[in-house]
């Protein structure tokens, strides 16, 4: 039985491009919104995992070969945003041969599944259903045994959606925590430094956990190191690197005294496990990446060259404050402008990675992308030949429904006449209303993938 989720000529993954592309300058928007597109369907994560599994006699998953009259049991599990598509393409191949499997999806996201169970958990926030999905994946993870083979899928946002808090520190005090590091402005990794430390699951111990089955992660990666991250992989941080982590954005003494008293005086049982931990126990943990942002920015580039344009990855690794990354940009596409350095039109710059918003106080509603861009907007009032945008490619920016933004020279003069301050709306970190009100915020619903961010600039004649 085959899935629904074969891909459909010509179908959209941007929903509103018609009337983003509709107004200001009408032809770069439209062929930023075109790369968009173009490089998003490329690192479509259900058509990955389809090309990346094969099953006939034997299953190849990437390089690796499982003759399966040698497999007992085969299990999958899984985690983030957009996991359903790799879950579903895993089921497609394999069908009856799966002997049970679980994911948790972000709540109103993803697809169906037949096999798979699906539990829908909180994110960038864990809720009971997350820790509720990863007490089960960590059931299945132990179920398996000798002979056995257990399917891991790790997507962006795995940390959050299935959360199991060690003993002594409650869902509440990791919920606190995690909101304050969101807030610190803080980069992903530094993040998952802290959080894997205070998961049963994370840092590798979900392959802890699995042995003497085998486990194969199928990780989309969003760290701006570009290598495999999750349950499945050796840590290779410390307690002590999370506590260091804490001080460094002034959050020690703000955490509950339950988790600094878990750091401060952690089990050695309950470690994250290192690579010598997995070669002393025997522990056979293969880990593929299935996508990264490199793999994005490269289909973006692709696609501007297709488009008679020069195409150029300015960095697959961006981090820093959202709204300093805008400025950056912007002040690149206007030396292209005025002096056709450093590349000379018309041109599209990509750059791919993480920015963060840090906050104090009160604030509006936005996202990372959302701030840049209405920080570029600033920038670049009153160009007629340069369009930025920026967007979450899970289809999420931060807490909203919006996947991120565009704007162009005409977008400051268009907010003062609909009477916002675009200044004011960048200082309290209320893009949303901005975007919302103006009709560029972009909404994609499901990209089937996850891989940071993308930003593209177009710079025409």
């Amino acid at each position: 039985m085959s899935s629904q989720l074969e891909p459909s000529v010509g179908q959209m993954i941007i929903l509103n491009s018609g009337t983003l592309s509709s107004k200001g300058n009408v032809q770069g928007r439209k062929v930023v919104l075109d790369i968009i597109e173009d490089a998003l369907e490329h690192v479509d994560c259900y058509n990955l995992t389809k090309n990346l599994m094969e099953f006939r006699n034997n299953l190849r998953i990437g390089s690796l070969i499982y003759d399966l009259r040698k497999v007992r049991e085969i299990f999958v599990v899984g985690a983030g945003k957009q996991v359903t598509f790799v879950a579903a393409a895993i089921e497609d191949l394999l069908e009856d041969r799966i002997c049970e499997g679980l994911v948790v999806e972000k709540r109103g996201w993803g697809c169906k599944t037949r096999r798979i169970a699906v539990v829908e958990g909180g994110h960038p926030i864990p809720d009971e259903d997350s820790v509720n999905g990863a007490q089960e994946i960590a059931r299945i993870a132990r179920r398996a045994g000798e002979g056995d083979l257990v399917i891991v899928c790790v997507t962006g946002g795995c940390t959050s959606l299935a959360a199991l808090p060690p003993k002594g520190v409650t869902l509440e005090e990791v919920r606190e925590v995690f909101d304050l590091l969101l807030r610190s402005g803080a980069p992903l990794e530094d993040m998952n430094t802290v959080r894997k430390h205070l998961s049963q699951i994370g840092g590798g111990k979900l392959s802890m956990m699995v042995h003497p089955a085998e486990t194969v992660g199928l990780i989309a990666v969003d760290e701006l190191a570009g290598l495999p991250w999750g349950p499945t992989v050796p840590d290779t941080t410390t307690f002590s690197d999370a506590m260091h982590v804490l001080r460094r954005y002034d959050l020690y003494d703000k955490v509950p005294l339950s988790v600094r008293s878990y750091l401060e005086g952690a089990d050695p049982l309950e470690v994250t496990p290192k690579r010598s931990d997995f070669e002393r126990n025997g522990v056979r943990a293969r880990n593929l990446i299935l996508a990264e942002n490199g793999m994005l920015c490269r289909a973006a580039e692709a696609r501007a060259i297709e488009l008679g344009m020069t195409g150029a990855i300015v960095s697959t690794s961006v981090e820093g404050e959202a709204k300093d990354v805008g400025a950056v940009l912007a002040s690149i596409s206007r030396e292209i402008e005025s002096n056709a350095k450093p590349f000379q039109p018309p041109c599209i710059l990509i750059a791919g990675g993480e920015t963060t918003v840090s906050i104090t106080g009160d604030s509006g509603e936005g996202g990372r992308n959302q701030e840049l861009a209405l920080a570029a907007a600033l920038k670049i009032a009153g160009s007629k030949r340069t369009v930025m945008a920026s967007i979450g490619t899970d289809g999420t920016d931060g807490p909203t429904d919006i996947a991120g933004a565009i704007v162009d020279g005409y977008t400051l003069r268009s907010a003062s006449e609909v009477g916002i301050d675009l200044f004011e709306q960048l200082k309290r970190h209320d893009s949303s209303y901005v975007f919302r009100k103006l009709n560029d915020a972009i909404y994609t619903g499901n990209t089937r993938t996850n891989l940071m961010d993308l930003m593209i600039v177009y710079v025409g004649k």
